[in-house]
Parts: C-alpha cells; structure tokens; sequence
C-alpha cells in the first residue's frame, strides 16, 4: 500500500522547483528549460539544478510520458532522495482535472500497489506524493511496467504506463 507523509519546509520548496523544471523542460523551448541531464538510464533521466534557497544541487530521476490512446493526458514521474538523505520520495505530477478524491492509483506490472492521495495543484497539474520504502522501491527495481491510474470520474480509470527499464540504474545514481 502506498502511504504519503508531508515533508518539511526545504521538502516542499525542492518539490515545487522540480515540478517547475519538469514543466519547462516539457513546454519550454530547450533553451528555457531548466535544470541539466547528468545521465540517461533506459527510460529514465537523472536530472540536476541548484533550487533558489538551497545550498547544495539536487538531483531527481525523471520520465514523462502520455497515455497511449489520449495524447492530451500525461504525467510526470519525479523520484529523488531529500537533501538529508532520510526519505525516498515519488512525486508525480498528473493533468488538471483529475478526482482529487480518488487520488492516484499504481499498479507494478500486475500488482495493485495502491493509492496515493494529491497533495497539492498548481498551474500545469495536480501533484500527488509518496514516501518510498524498501519495498516499493525493490518492486520497482524489479518490475517490467508501471501503470499509474488517474481518475477523471469516479467510474472512470485511465492508466498511464511508465517503462521501469533503467530504473534502478538510475535510483543508485541519484546523490
């Protein structure tokens, strides 16, 4: 089951400038976009910038992608390590007009993993947030696909796949 945690101040400032350099990276002209590519795992991106306010660089394992058969509907995969090294965290940044309510769904392969709740909405997409424990974290290491469900309806799931081909590469090169 996935369960979220709030984070502290620097959490929520770091969250929100990835956020930002996923969507300029994605809507910016490549000039524009923020934020550099260290390396490339299969599917993945290690990406690195230095958050206004922060000390040291952070770096977050990124993939975006769109479902396959709605093109105007995609999310961003975010995963990094907080600045103290204490949690692992997972946030995805999904389209305006999700159910809040019925959160974000993730299914590893054929597994239900869970749900996990929208923690905040901005100008480009909803956010939800995860707290990544050993387990999760070795399921995703392990695993072929992740589909991750958004709900525009109660009724309604639309599941968006996400490659899982380099994801733990890129998780161990995460600082």
């Amino acid at each position: 089951m996935i369960s979220s945690r709030p984070t502290g101040h620097l959490g929520v400032r770091i969250g929100i400038w990835l956020v930002a350099l996923v969507s300029l990276s994605l809507s910016a002209a490549p000039a524009l976009a923020q934020g550099t590519v260290r390396s490339v795992h299969g599917d993945w991106q290690v990406r690195c910038d230095t958050p206004p306010g922060a000390q040291n660089e952070q770096c977050a394992l990124i993939q975006s992608v769109t479902a396959e058969d709605r093109p105007n509907v995609g999310l961003t995969v975010i995963v990094l390590k907080t600045a103290d090294q204490k949690s692992r965290l997972m946030r995805v940044l999904a389209p305006l007009g999700v159910l809040i309510p019925s959160g974000l769904g993730l299914k590893i392969d054929q597994t239900d993993i869970g749900r996990a709740g929208f923690v905040r909405c901005l100008p480009n997409g909803c956010v939800a947030e995860v707290v990544m424990d050993d387990n999760l974290i070795n399921q995703l290491r392990s695993g072929q696909i992740a589909t991750f469900i958004i709900f525009q309806t109660p009724e309604e799931g639309i599941g968006i796949p996400v490659s899982l081909k380099g994801f733990g590469e890129g998780f161990d090169k995460l600082p």
